[in-house]
């Protein structure tokens, strides 16, 4: 599964998990992924798509 979405380009995110005595270890934040079945210039296509592409309707879906 890929990792970043094809409308926005976001992908995953790295920073550390800090636990109560400030242990800092590395943790990997990634996007909510969805493959859907989207109209593009292409024709229609399945696409990764983030979850806030999708509510915010950058993303043209098909029938």
């Amino acid at each position: 599964m890929p990792k970043v979405c094809d409308v926005c380009g976001k992908g995953p995110v790295f920073g550390h998990s800090v636990s109560h005595s400030h242990k800092a270890s590395p943790k990997k934040w990634k996007p909510n992924l969805q493959q859907v079945k989207a109209q593009t210039e292409a024709g229609v296509r399945k696409i990764w798509a983030c979850t806030r592409c999708l509510r915010s309707g950058k993303v043209k879906k098909a029938a």
